[in-house]
């Protein structure tokens, strides 16, 4: 990295924490920060295209239990949310029963809320009564790539036309827990949207 990127960087980061630059000497989306996990899980993972069936549900169901919460606590959790949601299988979820509620109910490693623990067996027995792909299903919402990449966090959206097409979609056909600013986190997340920003190494243009 040039000094001259490496001062936008810092420049940026004291600014706009548009970007920040890592003890790795690579410059990444400003909401990263320090913390090792999220680091790895922006590198490895966000703004990936996911198209794996189970993956893809493991997703939409985290992104629920994230509402009103930091994805940090939720990806620091996910082993412990994979425990206890039989590793997302979806026919698995979808017949656990009102005691197995209550038994997550008393679970701290997990985020013990009764209407989101509720809402991931139900969405597991919407997707498994779907009659078709749930990666067909929410890629279908995709929209065009942007011809030129955000650079400010500032610019990110929260909303956007495709992800409340999503969650109109999704909850005629059952699903709860799915708003349409959750469903553009999942559209970031699974990389149906590629909001990394202009100058982040995981950029892959601008």
């Amino acid at each position: 990295m040039s000094a001259e990127t490496i001062g936008a960087v810092t420049t940026a980061a004291t600014t706009s924490v548009s970007l920040t630059l890592g003890d790795d000497g690579l410059a990444r989306c400003g909401w990263v920060g320090d913390d090792p996990e999220y680091r790895r899980y922006h590198d490895e993972e966000w703004g990936r295209p996911l198209r794996d069936e189970r993956l893809l549900f493991e997703k939409l169901c985290l992104e629920g239990f994230q509402a009103g919460l930091s994805w940090i606590t939720i990806l620091r959790r996910r082993p412990a949310f994979r425990a206890a949601f039989h590793d997302f299988d979806v026919d698995r979820v979808a017949v656990m029963d009102e005691t197995e509620v209550d038994r997550l109910l008393t679970d701290a490693s997990i985020i013990r809320h009764r209407g989101k623990i509720q809402a991931t067996i139900r969405n597991a027995q919407v997707t498994r009564d779907l009659g078709k792909s749930l990666t067909g299903l929410i890629w279908g919402f995709a929209p065009e790539p942007r011809v030129v990449r955000l650079r400010d966090l500032a610019e990110v959206p929260a909303i956007t036309p495709e992800s409340t097409a999503l969650s109109r979609e999704l909850r005629s056909r059952g699903y709860t827990f799915v708003g349409p600013t959750t469903m553009y986190a999942l559209m970031q997340s699974a990389g149906l949207v590629d909001d990394h920003l202009s100058g982040c190494h995981r950029a892959t243009h601008g």
